[in-house]
């Protein structure tokens, strides 16, 4: 029997998707391979991220799921993202809900991730106890990554966007951790404020960073289909990170942590900014795979 793999549709739809390929950097994990896997394993009625879907065997399609299959093909030509038409993104393990209510989880951000997940198994081995806050929370991807990978943390995350504390809320019933992470929505701190909840052993936030000018050069697929308030950081890209770095202080536990994602570039002002506040320690620089520094942290005094 021929494997779907080795079948004239599958080649086709393969080719159109590399005729026409323009994946982003940040998505390396979405390839034309990946792509036309993800989106035959949604023709064939289970929805898959383009990572996950690398794993899985595909399926034979019948007619009208092969259908199906060419119409999705040409949805992600025309430039939606993969992650909108599956409904589903890959992060630090996790199989999550995706759409257009929030940025689509990128691999870059596992950067952080990771070192929040150590981070918070430290604190908890320290004391015996962790409580998290994750701000411009998102889909909930970095709350979720911490309360999957630190069973014992508390973690509650909050975000400007009511669509995406939505999408946060349902990606926590959808990974069964809907009692130990929990979303609010609102500016920033204002939430915390407003719940009296805090201080937390760890903060972390990837905010909004790119400048306004510089977001119509972002690609078309970002611009046009992703949630701008998620990546516009107003006209200096900097804006949301200042505002960050003074307020954390007062929601912060004694010796916590302050995590967070920047932009290409942003490092030597952030951390000469960090350096010079008294409210924090040690801050330092987390390299990306090609050097950059696309993450810091830094502890309260």
């Amino acid at each position: 029997m021929e494997r779907p793999e080795e079948s004239l549709l599958f080649e086709e739809q393969r080719k159109r998707l590399e005729a026409a390929w323009a994946g982003l950097p940040d998505k390396p994990e979405e390839t034309p391979d990946s792509t036309l896997r993800a989106l035959w394993s949604l023709a064939a009625g289970e929805a898959l991220s383009a990572e996950k879907a690398m794993k899985q065997p595909l399926r034979p399609l019948d007619a009208s799921q092969e259908e199906a299959l060419r119409a999705l093909v040409a949805r992600r030509l025309e430039g939606e993202p993969l992650g909108h038409i599956t409904r589903r993104q890959a992060f630090v393990g996790l199989e999550l809900i995706a759409g257009p209510e929030a940025l689509i989880p990128r691999k870059e951000t596992e950067l952080l991730a990771r070192q929040a997940i150590a981070l918070a198994k430290a604190a908890l081995a320290d004391q015996g106890s962790v409580q998290v806050l994750d701000l411009c929370t998102g889909s909930g991807n970095l709350a979720l990554a911490v309360a999957h990978h630190v069973p014992e943390a508390r973690v509650l995350g909050a975000d400007l966007s009511e669509e995406a504390v939505a999408l946060a809320k349902a990606n926590a019933r959808f990974i069964g951790l809907e009692d130990r992470a929990h979303f609010l929505a609102g500016d920033l701190f204002e939430p915390i404020r407003r719940t009296g909840q805090g201080p937390f052993d760890l903060i972390l936030c990837n905010p909004p960073y790119i400048s306004s000018p510089r977001v119509d050069e972002m690609a078309e697929e970002i611009r046009s289909f992703e949630p701008k308030l998620a990546f516009d950081g107003g006209r200096f890209g900097v804006g949301i990170l200042w505002k960050l770095l003074k307020e954390a202080p007062d929601f912060l536990a004694p010796g916590a942590a302050l995590a967070f994602e920047i932009g290409l570039g942003q490092a030597k002002g952030v951390l000469g900014r960090l350096a010079k506040n008294p409210a924090y320690r040690d801050p330092k620089g987390l390299e990306d795979p090609k050097g950059e520094i696309r993450a810091l942290v830094a502890w309260k005094a």
